[in-house]
């Protein structure tokens, strides 16, 4: 065999928070007023067994995404393949530090269209922890981002 392995390592790990969306979203909040008609139980059991049945996990080299309770599957995109790595957050959001990352990349786990992560503690600094990884990703493999434009050919 020719090249060296190197090893992946883990960055971090996290799944969407149940408790941040109730009080950092209106959302979350109209739902806890719903509590008082019986509803708000169900909608909140729902919304934990959807933030239960994905999981994320950032290593130096790729971000993986476990899905389902019965029916699983697992998702992967190469970080030296993203392209963009966004944050959106509410004010309710941001008292809650929860925020909504989005990444578009060429990885084909995405099809060229956008991927997010709703509800995601602390999502201002681990998308700046995923962009550093994504620099360092491209740095380890060579590789460098070249934008083309159909009317005006590479920038």
């Amino acid at each position: 065999m020719s090249g060296t392995y190197v090893a992946e390592r883990p960055v971090d790990s996290f799944r969407s928070s149940t408790n941040r969306w109730l009080l950092g979203s209106f959302a979350g909040w109209l739902t806890i007023l719903s509590c008082v008609i019986g509803i708000g139980l169900v909608i909140i059991a729902w919304r934990w067994l959807q933030n239960m049945a994905s999981a994320y996990e950032i290593t130096d080299q790729r971000l993986i995404v476990r899905r389902g309770l019965i029916m699983k599957s697992i998702d992967e995109i190469e970080l030296y393949r993203v392209k963009d790595v966004r944050v959106r957050f509410s004010l309710i959001n941001q008292l809650a530090d929860i925020g909504t990352i989005t990444i578009t990349s060429s990885d084909r786990t995405t099809g060229n269209q956008e991927f997010v992560l709703r509800d995601v503690p602390a999502a201002r600094e681990r998308r700046e922890g995923i962009r550093k990884l994504v620099d360092r990703a491209r740095q380890r493999r060579g590789v460098r981002e070249l934008d083309v434009d159909a009317e005006d050919g590479f920038r």
